[in-house]
This record gives C-alpha cells, sequence and structure tokens, in this order.
C-alpha cells in the first residue's frame, strides 16, 4: 500500500484546545478515507503554539531556526495539508498568518489543503471563506471545496449537531484524499544527483 503524508498545522493557543481537537478529527478522517482509496497515511503535526518566539524571530531576520525550520519542512514536504485556526476578530489567529507568512511563496503551489476554523460562535463561519480562502488561493494552493468550521455548540450541542460537524469533518476529508491520491508525488532532490565539474569548482577558489 503506497503511504502518503499529510501535515496537520494547528494554530490553538490553549492546551488543550478545540482547535487541535478539531484538527485531530480532521487528521483521522483524512486517514480513513485515504485508505477508503488504497493508500495508507503518515500524520504529522505542527502546533504553532510552541513556535510563536520562533515565527517572531523569523520575521525579523529572515532566518527560521532549527525547530521552525523542522516545522516548514513537514508542512511544504507533505502531500496534503490540513489548516485549523481560532477565529478571532472575524479572521485567523496572527500565529495562523504569520506561519504562512514565513513560508516560500512557491511552498504550498498546487498542495491540497482542508481548511478548519473554530470558535465560540457561529457568527465567525464565514471567515473560512472571506479570509482563509483568499489566503491559500494567494500561495496557489488547491483547497478543498468543503472547509469545517466548529463552534462550541457544536461540540456540545447533542446528537444532531455533533452529527451535522461528522458528516463536515466526512466530506471535507473524502475530498482532501481524492486530491492526494490524484496529486503526482513529488521527487525528492538529491543535491548529489548533479554535482558541478572539478573544474568549475577550482576556478570558484
Amino acid at each position: 500500500m503506497s503511504t502518503r503524508t499529510l501535515a496537520v498545522v494547528s494554530a490553538g493557543l490553549s492546551v488543550p484546545s478545540s482547535t487541535r481537537l478539531l484538527a485531530d478529527r480532521l487528521a483521522q478522517a483524512g486517514v480513513e478515507a485515504l485508505a477508503a482509496l488504497d493508500l495508507a497515511a503518515a500524520v504529522e503535526v505542527v502546533e504553532l503554539r510552541g513556535h510563536a518566539r520562533d515565527l517572531a524571530d523569523n520575521l525579523v531576520t529572515g532566518f527560521p531556526n532549527t525547530a521552525l525550520r523542522t516545522a516548514v519542512d513537514t508542512v511544504t514536504g507533505a502531500d496534503g495539508l490540513i489548516a485549523v485556526t481560532p477565529i478571532f476578530s472575524a479572521s485567523y489567529s496572527g500565529l495562523f498568518k504569520t506561519f504562512f507568512d514565513v513560508l516560500d511563496k512557491e511552498a504550498l503551489t498546487g498542495k491540497p489543503v482542508l481548511m478548519g476554523a473554530t470558535a465560540g460562535t457561529a457568527r465567525h463561519s464565514l471567515a473560512l471563506e472571506h479570509g482563509m480562502r483568499p489566503l491559500f488561493a494567494y500561495l496557489r494552493a488547491v483547497v478543498t471545496p468543503t472547509a469545517v468550521f466548529a463552534a462550541s455548540e457544536d461540540w456540545a450541542g447533542g446528537d444532531r449537531t455533533g452529527a451535522a460537524l461528522s458528516d463536515r469533518v466526512r466530506r471535507a476529508a473524502g475530498e482532501l484524499a481524492a486530491l492526494v491520491a490524484q496529486r503526482p508525488r513529488a521527487a525528492v532532490a538529491d543535491p548529489f544527483d548533479d554535482p558541478p565539474p572539478f573544474g568549475t569548482l577550482l576556478a570558484g577558489l
């Protein structure tokens, strides 16, 4: 069975976090949807909360430290991305935006992305469409038609509300799995495949 990698970016600030809870549900659903297509999945989670200072340093220096570089490589090297943020003041969090600000502008080109968001009230649900979708369109990612928003009542609103969230999660995960399955896997470049001639190296000394 061929394996695909799903990177999960969670921008939750608290521990535990409803943002991480939604991210985990989307990741599990993504694994199950890929399995239905005879594809195994490896999930790698990036918790932005632990990189808040790293991101600030990157903004002012222009360079990521080792920990942030690992997180960036996890996201850029994955076959698919699940990105989940809390909504503050009707838009994604600053921490979430900062992470995508430090990525190379070509890093997500063509990458399948499933968007998710959480907030205290459903009034914020349109932030997925007026905030997050334009962000990933600018980065030229391929975003699933279904985005998943979870308000407080989705976690504690009874069977009907919980079932509605589960349906959205499954539908979005199925769309992500289909996009991941269709996308050719990127070849990993070997820096030693095409070494410069020895004479060229000597000429540079």
